[in-house]
């Protein structure tokens, strides 16, 4: 029969049960297990149906459940008991902002990112960018930090993976409903739905704005697929990552435009932009645009305004990573941009161009020219990120170019499995979860019993081994099967075998099947009678990486080989449920990306905290979390000429590390059949990577080194009518109008340290002659720069200090001195440098102006 209609009937909830709808509207529940509970409790088989989605599980849970759960006296008390506690929470009279800052309680930031992984029933992520995203917001609502939002609502959000029967990814979108989700419109004080509208090339462009409540922390999403727009335009924010560049560069200025237009239509006023990744670039433009048209303020003082209230945080040293477009395509989407800015179309375009590529325009490099304060995300790719940008400040040594680092952390009650939590409750100190960035907290992980602990990881195993058969079932149903291959799912995995868990995105850097190289080789240490060994894999492959597309089917090739078939396992559509699964329930996490190429890499840290041992390669984060106790490293720091030499040298390293380490010390059990020595590693990994590795402490770092810094020196820029902004400008002006004047020269009585003879401990003189034109000398620096003299003839391990004035010679020359005591017996050489000095730089480098001595 053919459909004429539609009938939609949703549950009542009783007065008395009411509030779970308030719950089940904040994302709060999904860091809360015990609220969880309170919905899966009423109806058990329905909540898994519908996808652990308590919004959509009001809509249809049946009256008769809900009455059933009004009249049990238990439920009623733990439903008030939670219901009591998020509104105690919502309420955050004391939360670690407010005792931390309370000066800065009337200032916000506005957090820009282009994914958020905040729950499995809001599939707006793909992978570690969004989930970092989303731990950031549930940390900021934690702490109590005035914090929003900003992001993109796809309604076919990221694809779902299906692995047909050949091993091959198929992509899946599909449109989400938006009336069945944890998310609302924005209505205006008339109660009307709020719109911004964007102009692209040849028309405006309208977006609807969603919110969601993640805790006390609002995200504002924007949708173009309303009635105002043509159907193109429509489809405009339908999918994340999808379509061509086209609609990669739309997406972008919404994202970034449209996002301060946002803040702009609800009246938030942040006092910090933090950018995430690049992708939010142009927010820095419209920024500019605002200040020059609507406080009619010339572009290089708003340039001075957007640098005090900008935050850039770089994600990925992959070139893929860092969006590049078109120069004729800026062109298009900008042309009379610069014109708002009162600039010309050089001037526009350099603040994009990279020195070694002047045909396409970088997203990265824009944030960092317009951001005063930028950062990597974990202390190794700090240093890559300065590698790879320092072109962006020409002249100056590559450790001292202005982009720090900020290590990455996981919001520990998301991943944190309620089997571990209450082992914690019970052993841990009673406010352990609002001190978990606290070492001390973590060091009392010793109190818990071996045996006990072991316990723990053992049921989650058994749940993960489950949940990864019913995964398994359903993929070969799918597939058409036969019945006995899906019978065979009922014996896969073995609850005692050691076992390894691997799931991320599989991009090719990653390498996924780096541990078949040597295929003998692992199968024998997969096939041991007496320790065997099992691989769970997971991850999706972006739909246009077709080398990423012939891992995934490789690995599934060699998991239907015979010995392999069984011991290697591939599950399809890897999220965030099944990621939870994982990083509760193996036994080890295996992570060998090619150094140094993982930025910080989240997934280990989210392992650490339920017990779990990371194996990994000392790249991202685990170069500083590994202290050699705590897990295992892959190979070492060592730089391969090659990808052959490196993928040979860490292979090896991975099967001996097993064959002689890991495996043995699995199977060392004592009398009891607790492997006491394993459960010790485990502890060391919990209380060595716990308290430092999670979004609270990250957080706490952004708000020390770059919100508060920011909202201070903001402050100070708007304040007597932009006067600082004024002032700065002008003297940046004037130095680099004059800079060309700048000279150093070294000191023709002692220009030779190396020929100079000196005891140890002895101290030396060192002079050099400047002559700065019309430059005073309060507004630079010269510094003497020294270390010892490496084999290429290079100062390695530099040291600076700051020279002073010694005397005037002549109109503009001046001869500085230093004095320096050398304690090591060796070679040292030395040299000049000057450079701009105002107490107002946000960095010391941020004119990029240097000047070196002259031989």
């Amino acid at each position: 029969m053919y459909l004429i209609g539609k009938i939609t009937v949703t549950a009542v909830l009783p007065d008395e049960l009411k509030r779970l709808r308030d719950i089940a509207y904040n994302l709060w529940w999904s860091w809360n297990s015990e609220a969880i509970d309170l919905f899966r409790e009423i109806d058990l088989d329905l909540w898994k149906r519908l996808g652990k989605n308590p919004v959509r599980f009001l809509q249809e849970v049946s009256q008769k459940k809900l009455e059933i759960k009004l009249n049990s006296p238990d439920y009623m008390q733990r439903y008030r008991e939670i219901v009591k506690k998020f509104d105690a929470y919502m309420e955050g009279k004391d939360t670690w902002f407010k005792r931390n800052h309370p000066d800065k309680l009337n200032q916000s930031i506005a957090y820009f990112s282009a994914e958020f992984g905040l729950s499995e029933v809001l599939p707006i992520y793909s992978g570690g960018l969004g989930i970092l995203s989303g731990d950031h917001c549930k940390s900021a609502s934690d702490l109590g930090i005035p914090f929003t939002g900003i992001g993109i609502f796809y309604k076919q959000g990221y694809f779902s993976q299906r692995i047909n029967l050949e091993g091959w990814q198929e992509t899946n979108f599909s449109a989400l409903n938006t009336s069945q989700l944890p998310i609302k419109p924005v209505y205006n004080e008339r109660g009307e739905e709020v719109v911004i509208s964007v102009e692209l090339p040849g028309r405006v462009v309208y977006a609807k704005v969603w919110q969601v409540f993640i805790g006390r922390v609002k995200l504002y999403l924007m949708d173009t697929d309303i009635e105002q727009n043509s159907p193109n335009d429509r489809m405009l924010t339908a999918r994340l990552y999808g379509g061509d560049q086209e609609t990669r560069i739309q997406q972008e200025i919404f994202l970034g435009i449209g996002g301060i237009r946002v803040l702009e239509t609800l009246g938030i006023e942040p006092s910090v932009y933090h950018m995430n990744e690049g992708h939010s670039a142009f927010a820095g433009l419209e920024l500019l645009r605002k200040l020059v048209q609507e406080k009619d303020i010339p572009f290089s003082q708003a340039k001075e305004v957007v640098a005090s209230s900008l935050v850039f945080t770089t994600h990925t040293p992959v070139p893929a990573g860092n969006d590049v477009f078109p120069i004729e395509m800026i062109d298009r989407y900008f042309y009379n941009f610069w014109v708002k800015l009162g600039i010309s179309r050089h001037e526009f375009l350099n603040l994009g161009l990279k020195v070694s590529d002047n045909q396409n325009f970088n997203m990265t490099v824009l944030a960092l020219t317009l951001a005063g304060r930028k950062n990597g995300v974990s202390e190794l790719h700090g240093a890559v990120s300065r590698n790879i940008f320092n072109n962006v400040w020409p002249g100056l040594p590559e450790d001292e170019v202005p982009i720090s680092h900020i290590t990455n952390g996981i919001h520990t009650l998301t991943w944190l499995s309620p089997k571990f939590k209450s082992l914690y409750a019970k052993y841990l100190d009673n406010d352990w979860e609002e001190r978990l960035f606290e070492k001390e907290v973590w060091d009392k992980i010793d109190n818990i019993p071996d045996e006990e602990l072991w316990e723990a990881h053992c049921v989650l195993k058994a749940k993960m081994i489950n949940f990864v058969r019913e995964k398994l079932r359903e993929q070969k149903t799918q597939n058409g099967e036969p019945m006995d291959s899906i019978r065979e799912v009922d014996t896969l995995l073995d609850p005692g075998a050691l076992t390894i868990g691997f799931a991320r995105r599989f991009a090719t850097y990653k390498r996924a099947n780096l541990i078949f190289r040597n295929a003998a080789r692992i199968e024998k240490i997969l096939n041991n009678p007496q320790m065997p060994v099992q691989i769970i894999f997971a991850g999706k492959a972006h739909p246009a990486d077709r080398p990423a597309h012939e891992i995934i089917k490789n690995i599934n090739d060699i998991a239907r080989q015979e010995g392999f078939k069984g011991k290697v396992i591939l599950v399809e559509n890897y999220n965030m449920t099944l990621a939870r699964k994982l990083v509760q329930g193996v036994d080890i996490w295996l992570n060998n990306p090619r150094r140094p190429l993982e930025a910080s890499g989240t997934s280990g840290q989210k392992v650490c905290i339920n017990g779990i041992i990371n194996f990994s390669v000392l790249d991202g984060w685990w170069c500083e979390g590994y202290n050699g106790k705590n897990g295992w490293a892959i190979g070492d720091d060592t730089f391969y000429p090659n990808e052959v030499s490196q993928d040979n040298a860490d292979s090896e390293s991975m099967y001996n590390t097993l064959e002689n380490l890991i495996v043995p010390l699995f199977y060392d059990r004592d009398e009891k059949g607790v492997p006491v020595k394993w459960v010790g590693i485990m502890k060391e990994s919990i209380k060595s990577l716990a308290y430092k590795y999670n979004t609270h402490r990250m957080l706490q770092d952004y708000i020390a080194k770059m919100y508060i810094p920011s909202m201070e020196r903001t402050d100070r820029i708007v304040r007597n009518g932009f006067s600082l902004a004024r002032d700065l400008s002008g003297w940046k002006q004037f130095i680099e109008k004059h800079w060309s004047n700048v000279q150093v020269m070294a000191d023709k009585a002692m220009n030779q340290l190396m020929q100079h003879k000196s005891m140890s401990g002895e101290t030396i003189k060192i002079s050099t002659t400047v002559s700065l034109g019309e430059i005073q000398p309060s507004s630079v620096k010269v510094e003497l720069y020294y270390g010892g003299i490496g084999k290429n003839g290079m100062i390695e391990n530099p040291e600076i200090q700051e020279m002073q004035v010694e005397e005037k010679l002549d109109a503009g020359m001046f001869r500085y001195s230093a004095y320096i005591q050398l304690l090591e017996g060796g070679e040292y050489g030395y040299t000049f440098r000057v450079i701009p000095y105002h107490p107002e730089l946000i960095n010391k480098f941020e004119m990029g102006l240097v000047r070196w001595v002259v031989q």
